[in-house]
């Protein structure tokens, strides 16, 4: 099992930690949502919690809670820029179908 950043997302989340003085990195898991599913919820994560599956990349923490774990397994995290727009970008292996619109996906 795998979680990963790529060092463009590395970099983007280690400069906001250190703007906001705290935290222990990043919080990757699911909700319910959009036509498809399941959404995407990004956090900073400032404690880890009992339960919690923790992955280290590029010298941050990626925490992620066992129940997203299945469906975020080989996911790799990349923060993109395209044109006047920049985000956060989901690469994940098991994704089968998205929704057109781009708020959800399926496994």
């Amino acid at each position: 099992m795998s979680i990963s950043l790529t060092e463009a997302a590395a970099n983007h989340v280690r400069s906001s930690l250190e703007k906001r003085g705290k935290g222990e990195g990043v919080r990757l898991g699911l909700k319910t949502t959009g036509c498809s599913g399941l959404g995407y919820v990004l956090e900073y994560a400032d404690e880890v919690q009992e339960g919690d599956c923790v992955f280290e990349s590029h010298g941050l923490k990626v925490i992620v809670d066992e129940d997203s774990l299945d469906f975020l397994d080989g996911t790799e995290l990349d923060f993109v820029r395209e044109g006047i727009n920049e985000g956060f970008k989901f690469n994940n292996p098991n994704v089968r179908g998205e929704c057109g619109c781009g708020e959800s996906f399926s496994v």
